[in-house]
C-alpha cells in the first residue's frame, strides 16, 4: 500500500474576491485513487467566512483531480463547498454554471509578481523605464532576475498536472506576466485556472515572492491586468451567422451591468478606455479591436460569423467560475432562430 498526499483545494467566503484554501489528507491505496474514489471531507467554515462557530462544518466535494509534481505521490483535489445537507454553499460559484459539455472557454490570466511591496524589476524608489520593451521581452533589463525561473517552473508544474496550458509570455509592464488556459466543457478551463493560480502562489512561497492579481496595482500610465475570456458554444462554432451574432451582442449589451458585477472588483480602475480597454460604462464590439468590450477575431467573420469571441472585460482577480456562469447564462437567453 502507498500513502498518497491529497491536497483538497477550495474557495473561501471572502468578498469581493475569494481566497484559495487547501489542506492535506493522507490516504493509503494500492494505486493512485481516481476522482470517484476521493472521499468527501470537511473543514471549519467559521475560519473561512463560510459558517458560524456554533454550526461550523462545511463539506468538500471533489470535482477535479490533478497530479502534483511537487510532492511525492501527490494529488491536487479541486473541490466545491457544500452545506452540511449536501446543497451548494452560497459561496460555491462553480455550482451556478450551466452544464454545457460543448461550451469552450479560454482564459488569459495576467498577473504581477511582487517582491518587498513592488513589482519584480521595479527599483526601490521610483519607476523603471516606461512601457514598450517589456511585452514578450527578453533579457535582464526587461524581465528581471528570477521572474523567468518562476514562470518556467510554474509552466512545468501545470503541464505535469495535466492543465491545458496554451502559452506564457511577459506582459506590457515590468514584472507582469500571463498564462493562457483552454478547456472544453462548462467548468474545465475554470477548474484549471484555479489550480494554476494555486500552483503559482505555492511555488512563489519559496522565492519569497507574492502573486498580485489586483487589476490595477500600479496607478498611472501602466497597463492593468485582465483575464480576457474567449468563449464559444457548439452553435456558435457550427451554425452562427450574422443575425445570431447581432442578437448575441445585443444581449451582452443588455446585461452589461450583470457581467461587470462578476468580472472582478475595482474594474473601473482598469476599464478606462485607455490601455487597450473600453470604458466600464460602455459596451462595444469590433473586428480585432482590443479597445472594445468584445473583440471579434478575423477568423470569426471570414468563417461566416462562426467560431469564438473574446470578452476583454474580465479582470485578473475575477472568479472564472462566475465569468463562465454569466457568459453562458447570457448566451442561453439568445434565440438561435
Amino acid at each position: 500500500m502507498t500513502k498518497y498526499r491529497l491536497e483538497y483545494i477550495w474557495l473561501d467566503g471572502y468578498q469581493p474576491v475569494p481566497n484559495l484554501r487547501g489542506k492535506t489528507k493522507i490516504v493509503e491505496s494500492i494505486s493512485p485513487p481516481s476522482l470517484s474514489e476521493i472521499p468527501q471531507w470537511n473543514f471549519d467554515g467559521s475560519s473561512t467566512q463560510q459558517a458560524e462557530g456554533k454550526f461550523s462544518d462545511c463539506l468538500l466535494k471533489p470535482v477535479a483531480l490533478y497530479p502534483d509534481a511537487s510532492r511525492t505521490n501527490g494529488l491536487l483535489v479541486m473541490c466545491e463547498v457544500l452545506n452540511p445537507d449536501g446543497t451548494p454553499h452560497p459561496s460555491n460559484s462553480r455550482a451556478t454554471i450551466l452544464d454545457d459539455p460543448d461550451a469552450w472557454f479560454g482564459f488569459e490570466q495576467e498577473y504581477f509578481l511582487y517582491y518587498d511591496g513592488r513589482p519584480l524589476g521595479f527599483p526601490e524608489k521610483g519607476y523603471p523605464g516606461p512601457q514598450g520593451t517589456y511585452y514578450t521581452g527578453v533579457g535582464y533589463k526587461n524581465v528581471g532576475n528570477i521572474a523567468r525561473n518562476i514562470v518556467e517552473e510554474h509552466l512545468d508544474l501545470c503541464l505535469a498536472a495535466g492543465i491545458n496550458h496554451e502559452g506564457i509570455n511577459a506582459e506590457v509592464a515590468m514584472g507582469q506576466w500571463e498564462f493562457q488556459i483552454f478547456g472544453k466543457g462548462s467548468a474545465k478551463a475554470a477548474d484549471d485556472v484555479w489550480i494554476a493560480r494555486y500552483l503559482l502562489m505555492r511555488l512563489c512561497e519559496k522565492y519569497h515572492v507574492d502573486v498580485e492579481l489586483h487589476c490595477k496595482p500600479i496607478r498611472g500610465d501602466w497597463n492593468g491586468s485582465g483575464m480576457h475570456t474567449n468563449f464559444s458554444t457548439k452553435f456558435m462554432r457550427e451554425v452562427g451567422g450574422k443575425d445570431y451574432f447581432e442578437r448575441l451582442m445585443a444581449a451582452f449589451e443588455k446585461y452589461r451591468d450583470e457581467h461587470i458585477a462578476v468580472y472582478g472588483p475595482d474594474n473601473e480602475l482598469r476599464l478606462t478606455g485607455l490601455h487597450e480597454t473600453q470604458s466600464i460604462d460602455k459596451f462595444s464590439y469590433g473586428l480585432a479591436d482590443r479597445g472594445a468590450s468584445i473583440r471579434v477575431p478575423h477568423s470569426f467573420i471570414s468563417n461566416g460569423y462562426r467560431g469564438y469571441l473574446e470578452d476583454r472585460r474580465p479582470n485578473s482577480q475575477a472568479d472564472p467560475y462566475q465569468v463562465a456562469s454569466r457568459i453562458l447564462k447570457t448566451i442561453s437567453l439568445v434565440p438561435t432562430a
